[in-house]
């Protein structure tokens, strides 16, 4: 299984995660600043989290289109704020959030979230929202995953890039945050980084 980089935007940030080797054995961590001298031909992929430095990482545009196009993996968290890439497209968020609104509803299977419960998505704590508010939307071509609401409006896509790579697109808080969770939610990063990591 190849290794999954996750680009830190805090110094540090990977080292308080609760056993993080046993939940993504296969991930190694970078500071968001040092991407500019990181070998990615050594990884699978980049996880970019939704705190990055979008302006940053976005002067970082060909190294990670060279990544992509010798067949890189790309997982976005976040709202798009600054597109770093061609694919990418601004957030849009809901017009009106309501409970109904924010159900998340599963459209097409993928193995990232294989076994997890679209209610555990959806809810958190008995709250609605933490998983997603909007889109980043899809390029032309790119599969919906999730759904929210009676809109439909698509929070999760992968895109299978003609040139080579793949971008897995979560359009709200960074999945990470499931590690340790007491629900199915909890399959989600160790799934993640198997697949994304090549499995």
């Amino acid at each position: 299984m190849g290794i999954c980089l996750f680009i830190n935007p805090i110094k540090g940030a990977g080292d308080d995660l609760p056993d993080i080797g046993s939940h993504a054995p296969n991930t190694a961590f970078v500071d968001q600043y040092d991407l500019d001298k990181t070998d990615l031909s050594q990884f699978a992929a980049l996880i970019l989290p939704a705190h990055i430095d979008q302006r940053f990482v976005g002067t970082r545009s060909d190294q990670i289109t060279t990544f992509l196009d010798q067949g890189g993996t790309l997982v976005f968290n976040g709202h798009v704020a600054w597109p770093m890439l061609p694919e990418l497209k601004p957030f849009v968020p809901l017009e009106r959030q309501s409970l109904e609104n924010l159900m998340i509803y599963r459209v097409n299977h993928h193995p990232v979230f294989d076994g997890v419960d679209c209610n555990d998505l959806t809810f958190k704590r008995g709250v609605a929202g933490f998983y997603a508010r909007g889109s980043n939307p899809p390029p032309d071509g790119a599969i919906p995953l999730h759904v929210l609401g009676k809109e439909q409006l698509v929070c999760d896509w992968l895109y299978e890039r003609p040139k080579g790579g793949r971008i897995l697109m979560h359009s709200g808080n960074d999945l990470w945050m499931y590690i340790g969770s007491q629900n199915s939610t909890s399959r989600i990063v160790p799934q993640l980084c198997a697949w994304a990591g090549g499995e």
